[in-house]
This record gives C-alpha cells, structure tokens and sequence, in this order.
C-alpha cells in the first residue's frame, strides 16, 4: 500500500508516516519508481505508534517497545517491563513537576488577589 493508503486507512498524515520511518518505527520497501510500498500490517504498526505517543512515550522508547510488543506473549522479554517502568516512573516525575508550579501559580494568583482587595 502506498503512503496515501496508509494515511487514510489509519488518519495519520503523510508526513508524520514519513516522520515514523525516518525514527525506525515503520518500515517500508521502494517500487521500482521510487514510492514508498508499506506492508497491509503496517495499518495496526501505525495504530499501536499513535497509542503510545497518545501515552507519552518518546520515539526512540517506541522503538524499542514495537518488537516486544509484537512478538508473541511467551517470546517477550523483560525488556518491555523495564521500559514500560521506566517511563511510568518519568511520567510520575513530571507530574510531580506540575503539581509543583500549580502549586506555584496557584499561590501567586491568591497572592495578587489578596493585594487587589
């Protein structure tokens, strides 16, 4: 399937498809005239790219999840737990982070309407 196909069969535009090979998460074969050919299982590859950055995973963590992810359950390794982990505990760190300057801006606010009254 072409790179049009694909954009339309799972609603990712061209150039983030582009985008996906460039990093290594999606892989395609070249025609003869130079078009980018994608396999029909692409379609679910692309699915699964869009779930994980909807999660807040970084390419090169993506990466290296797809092929545990892919791989049937008694072939996967330990590795997806580690990095599955891994960016559990960052997303919790950043959201320490959050709560931090909400905190912040909070008390900044309440500060500025206390000096208004």
């Amino acid at each position: 399937m072409r790179i049009g196909e694909l954009a339309e069969a799972t609603g990712v535009s061209p150039r983030s498809l582009r985008y996906y090979e460039e990093q290594g998460l999606l892989g395609s074969h070249r025609s003869a005239g130079g078009w980018r050919d994608f396999e029909d299982s692409a379609v679910e590859r692309v699915v699964m790219i869009q779930h994980l950055l909807a999660a807040g995973l970084h390419s090169p963590t993506i990466a290296e999840l797809l092929p545990c992810l892919e791989a049937p359950p008694a072939e996967r390794t330990e590795v997806m737990g580690r990095l599955l982990a891994d960016e559990v505990d960052r997303l919790q760190q950043k959201r320490r982070e959050i709560d931090r300057e909400l905190e912040l801006l909070q008390a900044l606010r309440e500060d500025t309407s206390v000096q208004r009254a």
